[in-house]
């Protein structure tokens, strides 16, 4: 890696099925039963599953037909977030009493930077377990976490020894452990590119290293020079305590599947007002306007306009949506609507950082992880 990369002391803490747990934890009879938050219905779907679920193949985003089909004892779970968000905070705050570099990234996961850190611990896999254990201490629930140089590597590694473990990566062991990692594993990488990459011969993180940057670019567009970085263990991403947000959404499922557009334009203005609703409540606006379809048979499909404008009122919202809706016939009859605006007001020029920066905020190898 070069000299002057940043090498950081990152923490990823990740609950282990979060939903689902809290739900056994506060309900004694459900604990040791398969449970799916969620899904409940001919048309739901699933928000989380237990692990004795996931003994059976039950996952999240799968419809609750198919997972009771899969566990036929299965029990479903109304979710409950007003719980979900009061325990999120619980652990938020044991966050807190170690680093104020603190990213959530939803209510059951999050970045810690401890490089600088509160109790002046300089190992990370320390700090990692004792934030894992004061999380069972003061919730009753078990977190696992990953530990290495950047956000990326911490992320992968988080998942390696769940439930209720730690794996931690050390600078040294980065470019074999990314290596011997199969291209499944790559966050950012999806089924299609996966699928893409086998085609290709690109089964693990050393097929992938082989290529040169490029063939990534001829091959995936910009995400290319993203995978030809990530697998040389490159990431600058800083740990951000004020994530902003880039995209404000919401969606409908049907209980009926829709077949016409005429059914889903008084779908889509309920949608319009909900999302000008958490426009201005949230104090911003957008000129992206993004259409969701979800099709019967679950394929997805987005139709995108981008306005001279930024936007927030209802009116513009709707009008857009149904000019996405009617831009090309629908592919089967739909169970999904979603309108989501992005390219929002509240995003900062993106500072770039001098050489002499750069130098300033590398560390030596010889971290003590």
């Amino acid at each position: 890696m070069p000299d002057d990369l940043p090498i950081r002391k990152i923490i990823h803490v990740d609950m282990d099925a979060f939903y689902a747990s809290v739900e056994q934890l506060d309900n004694p009879e459900l604990r040791g039963k398969p449970i799916a938050v969620g899904g409940g219905g001919k048309r739901g779907v699933i928000s989380a599953a237990s692990y004795e679920a996931r003994k059976f193949g039950v996952k999240s985003a799968m419809s609750g037909r198919l997972a009771e089909k899969l566990c036929p004892e299965l029990i479903f779970v109304k979710t409950n977030f007003e719980r979900y968000k009061e325990v999120s905070q619980k652990i938020r705050k044991i966050f807190l009493n170690y680093t104020d570099l603190v990213e959530p990234l939803s209510l059951d996961e999050a970045y810690l930077d401890v490089t600088q850190n509160k109790i002046g611990m300089p190992s990370a896999s320390i700090i990692a377990q004792q934030i894992r254990q004061r999380i069972f201490e003061n919730t009753g629930l078990t977190a696992s976490a990953g530990i290495s140089i950047n956000k990326f590597v911490a992320k992968i590694a988080s998942d390696y020894n769940k439930p209720n473990g730690q794996k931690t990566v050390n600078p040294e062991d980065v470019l074999e452990f990314l290596e011997a990692l199969d291209i499944r594993k790559f966050y950012g990488v999806g089924k299609v590119t996966a699928e893409k990459m086998y085609h290709k011969g690109i089964f693990t993180g050393k097929d992938l290293k082989s290529k040169s940057l490029e063939y990534l670019t001829e091959n995936f567009g910009r995400s290319g020079g993203y995978y030809y970085h990530i697998v040389r263990g490159i990431q600058t991403s800083e740990v951000k305590p004020n994530r902003t947000r880039k995209s404000l959404a919401a969606e409908r499922t049907f209980s009926e599947n829709l077949s016409s557009e005429i059914f889903m334009l008084e779908k889509i203005e309920h949608i319009a007002e909900e999302v000008s609703r958490r426009l201005h409540k949230s104090k911003v606006s957008g000129k992206t306007i993004t259409l969701k379809i979800k099709y019967s048979d679950f394929t997805l499909q987005t139709r995108s306009k981008t306005l001279p404008y930024f936007v927030s009122d209802k009116a513009i919202i709707l009008e857009t949506a149904k000019d996405l809706l009617y831009q090309e016939k629908l592919n089967n009859s739909v169970r999904l609507l979603g309108i989501s605006l992005s390219n929002l007001n509240n995003e900062a020029p993106k500072k770039k950082h001098t050489e002499k920066e750069k130098k300033s905020v590398s560390v030596q190898l010889k971290f003590e992880f």
